[in-house]
C-alpha cells in the first residue's frame, strides 16, 4: 500500500486555498542544517503552521505541508547552537523532538570547513545533552573517511577521542562507511579538492570488508569500555550492507520507532501513528515494520515514513563529501536567495 499522508486544506500567507498533506513525523532535514542555517524559518512556519516543499526533480510543483498534525520532530545537525534558544517554544507547543548530531573530526583535514570549532561543536552537544536528555541527542561519526593519510587507526583514534567527552551525554553513536565512489555529485565535489584527487591518481580509499570488519573491532574495545560510564550506550551503522551484530554493532533506524516508544510513549497521536498499543498485561502490540520503513529512501535505510522539509544546496557547511549540494557556488547564491519570514527555505527567483 503505498504511504501517504492525510490531506488537507491550507490557507497561504497571502490568503490562497491550497491542498496539502498533514505529516505526523517531520525530518529537518536530511537535505540542509535547518537548526544551524534555517533555525528562525523553521519556528516562524511553526507559528504560520504550513511549509512550501519544492521538490527538486518537479520544482513546478511544489507541496504544501500542514503542521497541524505534528508530533515528531527529527533535527539532522552539525550545529544546533542556533535552535537551543528555540527549544523551549517546542517544548511549551507540546512537540516531540530528538538530535541527530553530526560530530566528525576532521578539523585537520578540512573537510567541513565552516563548521564550528572542535571544542565548541564538543561544548554545545554536552550543552544540548544537559539541556534536553542524552536519550535525545544521538552522536552520528559520518561518514567514516579512508584515503592515504586517515587509516583505520587514524579514525579509531578521533572516534575514541571525541567518545571520550560524548559517551556520558548520549546514548548511541551511529556512522556509516563512505562510498564516494557511488555518488557522481560527491566525487565531482572531492576531484575539485586537490589533495584528495589529481587528474591520474584518486587519494581517497574504498572501505573493503576487511577494513570495515577492522573498524567494528575496535570500536567494540571502545563500546566496552564506554559501558562501564554509560551502561544504555550502543553502537549503529547507518544503511550499510554489512551485518556487525557480532561486534555488538546493530543496524539503526535513525528516524526510529522503538526511540519513540521509549522517548514519547505517553503521546497517544504518534503513538498510534507507528501502531503501539500497551495492553492490560504490559505486552505491546506493535505495527509491522514493513509499514513503517520509509519506501522513499534507500533499501537499506530502516527509518520510519517521515516528511523530510529540506531544501538541497542551502547548507553553508561547504563539507568536502557532501551529496546534498551540487557545487559551492551554487550554495552561495542560494544562502542569499533565503529569508526567515518565506514560506519556503529557498524564494523563488522572479
Amino acid at each position: 500500500m503505498k504511504q501517504q499522508w492525510e490531506k488537507v486544506q491550507i490557507t497561504t500567507d497571502n490568503g490562497e486555498i491550497k491542498e496539502g498533506i498533514a505529516p505526523v513525523i517531520i525530518s529537518a532535514s536530511r537535505a540542509t542544517d535547518i537548526p544551524a542555517f534555517h533555525a528562525q524559518w523553521f519556528i516562524n512556519r511553526l507559528e504560520k503552521g504550513y511549509i512550501r516543499w519544492e521538490n527538486r526533480f518537479n520544482p513546478a510543483e511544489p507541496k504544501y505541508i500542514s503542521l497541524e498534525n505534528v508530533r515528531l520532530i527529527v533535527f539532522w545537525t552539525k550545529n544546533p547552537q542556533p535552535i537551543i534558544p528555540f527549544l523551549k517554544h517546542l517544548d511549551d507547543k507540546g512537540l516531540n523532538y530528538y538530535f541527530q548530531f553530526t560530530l566528525n573530526d576532521y578539523e585537520n583535514e578540512n573537510f567541513e570547513p565552516v563548521v564550528p570549532p572542535l571544542k565548541q561543536r564538543i561544548d554545545t552537544f554536552i550543552n544540548l545533552s544537559k539541556t534536553i536528555g542524552k536519550e535525545r541527542v544521538v552522536w552520528r561519526f559520518d561518514p567514516l573517511l579512508l584515503a592515504e593519510d586517515i587509516s583505520v587507526i587514524d579514525l579509531l583514534q578521533k572516534i575514541q577521542r571525541l567518545g571520550n567527552y560524548l559517551v556520558p551525554h548520549t546514548d548511541k553513536l551511529v556512522f556509516s562507511f563512505a562510498d564516494v565512489f557511488s555518488y557522481p555529485r560527491v566525487k565531482a565535489n572531492l576531484i575539485k579538492d586537490s589533495r584528495y584527487f589529481t587528474k591520474d591518481n584518486i587519494h581517497f580509499a574504498e572501505f573493503t570488508t576487511d577494513k570495515k570488519n577492522a573498524m567494528a573491532v575496535g570500536l567494540q574495545i571502545f563500546l566496552h569500555e564506554w559501558r562501564k560510564i554509560n551502561p544504555d550506550f550502543s553502537m549503529a551503522t547507518c544503511a550499510e550492507d554489512i551485518d556487525l551484530e557480532k561486534y555488538e554493532i546493530a543496524h539503526n533506524k535513525c528516524i526510529d520507532d522503538d526511540l519513540m516508544i521509549q522517548l514519547f510513549h505517553n503521546d497517544s497521536k504518534l503513538m498510534s501513528f507507528i501502531g503501539y498499543t500497551p495492553d492490560l498485561f504490559g505486552e505491546n502490540a506493535r505495527t509491522a515494520s514493513a509499514k513503517l520503513k520509509d519506501k522513499n529512501q534507500r533499501p537499506l535505510c530502516g527509518c520510519v515514513y517521515s516528511k523530510d522539509i529540506g531544501c538541497y544546496s542551502t547548507c553553508a557547511h561547504y563539507c568536502t563529501y557532501c551529496y546534498a549540494n551540487t557545487s559551492h557556488d551554487l550554495v552561495a547564491r542560494n544562502m542569499k536567495r533565503t529569508n526567515p519570514n518565506s514560506d519556503t527555505i529557498l524564494q523563488i527567483e522572479k
